[in-house]
């Protein structure tokens, strides 16, 4: 079995659309997906606000490395340029963990670096894994506790977008 975790995430152009594009590319191995949230762009702010959601997809014909190319397939296919280390982007597809896999191939993280500290990541995760663990760092709901609160404020869900 591979069960994994995808953080979903787009601020240009029409946002919902890439993410809805994401979300159909899993369709056949969709086990769950969040809402959709708005949130301020990290790391290099000035960009436009993302929309983001999670999704769980499970297959066990796939492995890590699998969820990855399947990944980059649907960037590109939304037109996905890499110009600028998190810049701005049609559709982002980060692969956050795979079963208990940890990488530290430099092509493949796992866990997705950083997440432990993004309630952009752990706000919709919670929203559909109560008890959703971050592999090596815990609880997602004790990770999102411990995050100031200006963090966990800024993510903003919209009931207006659905996918």
């Amino acid at each position: 079995m591979s069960r994994a975790v995808l953080s979903l995430g787009s601020n240009l152009g029409d946002r919902l659309g890439y993410l809805r594009l994401a979300v159909e590319g899993f369709r056949d191995v969709l086990v769950a997906v969040s809402s959709v949230y708005e949130t301020a762009p990290w790391g290099v702010t000035d960009q436009p606000d993302f929309l983001n959601a999670v999704c769980i997809v499970d297959d066990p014909a796939r492995d890590h490395w699998a969820w990855l190319r399947a990944g980059q397939r649907l960037e590109r296919e939304a037109g996905r340029v890499r110009e600028q280390r998190w810049g701005p982007r049609t559709l982002d597809v980060d692969v956050v963990t795979v079963d208990e896999v940890r990488s530290t191939d430099p092509e493949l993280l796992l866990p997705h670096p950083g997440t432990a500290e993004r309630a952009t990541v752990l706000v919709p995760w919670l929203e559909i894994d109560p008890d959703a663990v971050v592999p090596g760092a815990g609880r997602a709901d004790a990770l999102l506790a411990a995050l100031p609160e200006g963090d966990r404020a800024g993510v903003h869900r919209r009931p207006d977008l659905t996918l």
